[in-house]
């Protein structure tokens, strides 16, 4: 059977190719190293290797080294410790600025023996550009830390290149968007560059010999009508799926009946399009309120939305996602 090499400092310490796969095959096994690395040895192994080189044991590369997003980082704590064990590290010098204000400021200098300090800063009005302030998970439970590990990364990349061998913070690679995205957009059919381009050409007029066919006749509401109890109820829920069958209606939140009916797509998408932008210019209601409208207006025509062509939905999507995004910017730090 393959025996590791122990030592006093890193414990289990494998010397040869058999060795290490041994030993990543045992931790794979074990519930004691992280999820990610459960039942898969060769990231085990990879990520013990990338310990090894950045002078991290092999239990603290398990613990400390993530792969998000498809790209291996290392959390921002272990990142400043292996700065500061570096004989080239002067030291590290952390604080907020402006806090207090609507945009304080994390700064981090990071002092390298022999060269110039390098000072890095992150605010508010950098994260929101970059779309990361309000954004779920981290930046709503943590916003001060995660300003600080932004700033902490990029002076440390900076300053110690050679200490990190490439890798950033754990906390940036998982604002990165995943690698799988652009491989999904590819199948998308592409947007036109000019919007008019997207509506549907007229249709052709009937040769003159022929005759026009009738239009489909509207469904009238005697025959859906049911003598029970539940008479209006029963009859309201037919109504409404008997119209959305036959026309194009616009629902709004709450209502059973619609706002308004209309007799083709085009007609329809303008229609939805400019309540939508009521709704989110409503300035008399507060900004997360309307966010939640336009979510539920969303909702209650998803049955209309996933009748249009693939084309028009990616446009409705896009203009959806742009009024919650000023929405969300426009919400005030104390209610995030």
């Amino acid at each position: 059977m393959t025996q590791l090499t122990t030592t006093n400092r890193q414990g289990f310490a494998p010397a040869t190719m058999g060795e290490a796969m041994e030993f990543s095959k045992m931790l794979a096994e074990s519930s004691m190293v992280p999820r990610a690395y459960q039942g898969k040895p060769q990231d085990i192994m990879v990520c013990v290797q990338w310990g090894y080189e950045l002078g991290l044991a092999p239990m603290q590369a398990l613990q400390n080294i993530a792969v998000i997003n498809g790209k291996p980082s290392v959390y921002g704590d272990a990142m400043m410790a292996l700065v500061q064990a570096s004989p080239v590290c002067e030291g590290i010098d952390e604080h907020i600025e402006n806090e207090g204000t609507p945009n304080p400021v994390a700064v981090c200098i990071a002092k390298r023996k022999g060269r110039n300090p390098v000072i890095a800063r992150f605010s508010v009005e950098d994260a929101k550009r970059a779309g990361l302030w309000g954004k779920q998970g981290p930046w709503q439970a943590y916003p001060k830390r995660m300003l600080q590990m932004r700033a902490r990364g990029f002076a440390l990349r900076d300053a110690f290149p050679d200490v990190l061998k490439g890798l950033i913070t754990a906390e940036e690679a998982a604002d990165f968007p995943e690698e799988a995205k652009p491989r999904e957009r590819d199948v998308t059919p592409a947007k036109p560059a000019n919007p008019l381009d997207a509506i549907a050409p007229p249709p052709s007029l009937p040769e003159p010999e022929l005759e026009p066919e009738p239009l489909p006749q509207p469904i009238e509401i005697e025959l859906i009508h049911v003598d029970s109890p539940n008479d209006s109820a029963e009859s309201a829920e037919q109504v409404a799926e008997l119209v959305v069958l036959g026309d194009w209606p616009l629902m709004v939140p709450g209502k059973e009946q619609p706002f308004s009916v209309h007799a083709s797509q085009q007609e329809w998408q303008q229609a939805y399009e400019d309540l939508a932008d009521k709704t989110a210019k409503a300035g008399k209601r507060p900004a997360r309120e309307r966010m939640t409208i336009l979510k539920e207006l969303r909702e209650v025509n998803e049955l209309q939305l996933k009748r249009i062509n693939s084309i028009d939905r990616v446009r409705h999507t896009q203009s959806y996602s742009g009024r919650i995004n000023a929405l969300g910017a426009a919400v005030p730090a104390d209610e995030k």
